[in-house]
């Protein structure tokens, strides 16, 4: 059967905690919180995969460009592209296809030929003013199916394979001591393959189950590792 990282990453989780909190989201910026299950991520994965083949045309080993900071729905997007068999890089790329980018970082995605605008918005909000050409996501990923049928992948992140992915992340994940059932607290970004490797890619290949906290309140943490059950704390890369 044709494989994907997605399905590297999700299969083993929902298999054994379809249910429990997976990505667990906080912006202490503006007081934001989202909690979604591995069930969840998957549906909005397979929304995004959906689009990706459907709206965009995308075949397995397209580049795929991510300007998307640390968010829950950055990770389901992610997950929804290497379903849909992408190669991601996270950079501009004038070599991709397409690029997934926040809303404000539209101008950075260069000469693509299609742009899928992010506002990130915890109620769905679309992107205002989207320039001509330009598609929303929240507006459209809303319609798709969320369950998809993959053709497979090679190329994962940056033409690293899907084998090569998972040996990087398994590695972080034991440089880290993760473990599943883990609650991992983490402010790491996700501007680089190295990076997404350390803070998203080694929660999931271990089981873990992560709190992405952005914009960080130094006053709120101890008190959210309590709430938040956290039994490992990604603060840098060790």
């Amino acid at each position: 059967m044709a494989t994907t990282l997605t399905q590297e990453l999700l299969d083993p989780i929902l298999a054994t905690d379809p249910a429990g909190p997976r990505v667990t989201y906080y912006d202490d910026s503006t007081g934001e919180r989202v909690e979604v299950s591995a069930v969840t991520l998957t549906n909005w994965a397979a929304k995004t995969a959906n689009l990706l083949r459907d709206e965009f045309g995308l075949e397995p080993g397209a580049r795929v460009s991510v300007l998307l900071p640390a968010h829950w729905q950055t990770a389901a997007a992610l997950l929804g592209a290497w379903w849909a068999g992408a190669d991601v890089t996270l950079a501009a790329d004038p070599d991709a296809e397409l690029a997934l980018v926040h809303g404000d970082r539209i101008d950075e995605a260069g000469d693509v030929p299609e742009i899928l605008a992010f506002s990130l918005d915890a109620f769905g909000k679309p992107v205002p003013d989207l320039p001509v050409g330009v598609t929303d996501y929240a507006s459209s990923v809303r319609v798709h199916g969320d369950q998809f049928t993959p053709s497979g992948q090679q190329g994962a992140l940056e033409g690293r394979s899907v084998g090569e992915v998972l040996t990087a992340a398994r590695a972080r994940a034991e440089a880290h001591s993760l473990a599943a059932g883990d609650r991992v607290l983490s402010t790491l970004a996700w501007g680089n393959a190295d990076e997404l490797i350390d803070g998203l890619l080694s929660v999931l290949v271990s089981g873990s189950s992560l709190v992405q906290v952005n914009r960080p309140d130094a006053s709120k943490v101890d008190r959210r590792s309590e709430t938040e059950k956290v039994s490992k704390t990604l603060s840098s890369l060790q």
